[in-house]
């Protein structure tokens, strides 16, 4: 008996008259056949791809290139990430080469308690560093040079900020002050020749009031190029460095503290040329690039369109179930068509492509967004690591089988958890919020680690993971009685509040989540109307009933120009 032929369309609300008219068209046994297409074509349409090559032979190419973008996409990482860390060690080791030549006395780990306490010392500190630049090429071991703007050589500048007017006289308890910010620099110019002369007070005509003197600031560039790629095959970076070496005496406490900011930034080298095979192996990693590129790209037109379909299957599944049983699906049924897993791999696949896009640029030395690449590349990388507990939804060994879908315990149970535990969090946060506030400002002018809201915050949270606890009530001054009692009955409430209260409760709410979609793998999980209507179909995979030769032509619905004629 030959199948009828009948066109599907969408259909909106207004167009009843012409679905009834549909209706009338179409015998009993016509809508039967219609009502077992759908249902085979949804229990196709939730089969895992081993499921789908025995119903119709179809290889899972998406899951092939899935596999072959977890280990390219993580080689590529790898391989960005070792470059990386040579830029990262570059750049830490020029700080602190910097620290220990234009910081007179400096010791590695003294950034927080390097500080002088007499004029000569800040007088010698200033004059050191500025006689250090002088004669940079002449003691530093490094490839390091001035910067050049316009052919000259740039100028060290020596700007100190100072109150615009004022008269201190501690002893009688007065001052008479304008609290105005005047700033006044001097610049000095690379000597040329260099030669053994030092640049002392008695040359510069340069004096500091300390009763008004807020900060000294000494600020220059300097170059470099970061020569070490070389041995691993990549070409160099050109480095630009702007120093700023800070004398802080805001405070006014007789205590003025120094500290040296290294500003990096890199660069395209203008003129190179490296001899060997380092151009060769930089096209071989464009290649590899460019083929992750492609593999990505062909991964998101995949995805791209089972999600399109399932958008389609969704609306014909939704008009079918609104016209035939007159019943609205539950958004929950048709979230289920919105695979969630694809949604992760196409963001991985955009965040891929754009990051081995700016890898491609970097290794040619057009673009230096180290960055941004490594954000985009980490991202992506994980999101792809994420994506292979999808797979292990088709072995048994770790699952669940929810009627007609496999899906992994874990994620079943964060699914379910994950309503009450936001909830939960947002009680807890005000909780938390409230001690964050409370500590900082009572606690913060006594305790290191109160110091700002972020400390704070860190703290607390360090506490909530038993960590750093000794520490934290031994740092606690003792100069007023008051505040130290205060403290004690703060930080014993918010550690018994938390470890033993909120922590234990939010424990409690995932494990009780756990429990429940046990007790549901044993008895059985309720069934939605969408999965009773799938369970009606008894063909199995390898039934050869779900092969497209053997389908017929016979479609849903025809609202808008009526029912189609029948050959």
């Amino acid at each position: 008996m030959e199948n009828p032929e009948v066109a599907v369309s969408s259909c909106s609300a207004h167009n009843d008259e012409n679905l009834c008219s549909y209706r009338r068209h179409l015998s009993v046994s016509q809508e039967g056949l219609l009502e077992d297409q759908l249902r085979r074509k949804l229990k196709f349409f939730f089969m895992n791809p081993c499921e789908k090559f025995w119903a119709r032979g179809r290889k899972p190419w998406k899951l092939g290139i899935q596999l072959l973008k977890i280990a390219m996409v993580t080689i590529q990482l790898v391989v960005f990430g070792l470059s990386n860390q040579m830029v990262v060690a570059f750049k830490e080791e020029n700080t602190v080469a910097f620290k220990h030549l234009f910081l007179k006395g400096y010791m590695d780990r003294m950034d927080d308690t390097y500080a002088v306490y007499t004029q000569t010392d800040v007088y010698d500190q200033i004059f050191f560093a500025i006689n250090q630049y002088l004669q940079l090429p002449n003691v530093s071991v490094g490839n390091h040079a001035y910067e050049k703007r316009g052919g000259e050589e740039t100028a060290l500048a020596v700007c100190q900020q100072f109150y615009k007017r004022g008269t201190i006289c501690p002893g009688n308890d007065t001052f008479d002050i304008d609290p105005e910010i005047v700033t006044d620099c001097l610049y000095i110019e690379p000597v040329t020749p260099l030669d053994n002369t030092t640049v002392g007070k008695h040359n510069l005509n340069f004096t500091l009031d300390f009763h008004r003197l807020v900060t000294v600031q000494l600020m220059f560039n300097l170059k470099a190029i970061n020569l070490q790629t070389v041995r691993h095959h990549e070409l160099p970076d050109c480095y630009d460095f702007t120093l700023t070496i800070v004398f802080d005496n805001k405070a006014h406490s007789g205590r003025i503290k120094i500290s040296l900011d290294n500003d990096i930034a890199i660069r395209e080298c203008k003129d190179w040329h490296v001899s060997g095979s380092i151009q060769k192996n930089t096209h071989y990693m464009m290649i590899f690039d460019a083929f992750v590129i492609l593999t990505c790209l062909a991964s998101l037109i995949l995805c791209t369109r089972s999600v399109v379909k399932g958008i389609r299957l969704q609306r014909e599944f939704v008009s079918f179930f609104l016209y035939y049983y007159k019943k609205e699906v539950s958004l929950s049924d048709q979230m289920e068509f919105v695979n969630g897993w694809y949604i992760l791999i196409m963001v991985s696949d955009v965040l891929t492509i754009v990051g081995s896009t700016l890898k491609m640029e970097i290794q040619a030395k057009s673009l230096t967004s180290y960055d941004v690449c490594s954000i985009l590349l980490g991202t992506s990388t994980m999101l792809v690591w994420l994506g292979v507990i999808r797979y292990l939804g088709f072995f048994q060994k770790y699952n669940v089988r929810i009627s007609w879908d496999l899906r992994a315990l874990l994620i079943l149970t964060l699914r379910a958890a994950l309503p009450n535990v936001m909830r939960f969090c947002c009680c807890a946060a005000m909780i938390y919020l409230g001690y964050c506030f409370c500590g900082w400002i009572v606690l913060g002018p006594y305790h290191v680690k109160f110091r700002s809201l972020n400390m704070v915050s860190e703290c607390l949270f360090s506490l909530i993971n038993g960590d750093d606890m000794f520490a934290t009530f031994a740092k606690m001054q003792q100069k007023s009685y008051l505040v130290w009692l205060f403290s004690r009955i703060y930080l014993y409430s918010f550690i018994s509040l938390f470890i033993y209260m909120v922590l234990s409760l939010f424990i409690a709410l995932i494990t009780d989540t756990y429990e429940t979609v046990k007790h549901y793998q044993q008895d059985g999980f309720p069934e939605t109307e969408l999965q009773r209507f799938i369970s009606q179909c008894k063909d199995l995979p390898n039934s050869g009933r779900y092969r497209l030769e053997d389908e017929s032509s016979v479609s849903l619905f025809c609202c808008c120009n009526g029912p189609s004629e029948h050959t």
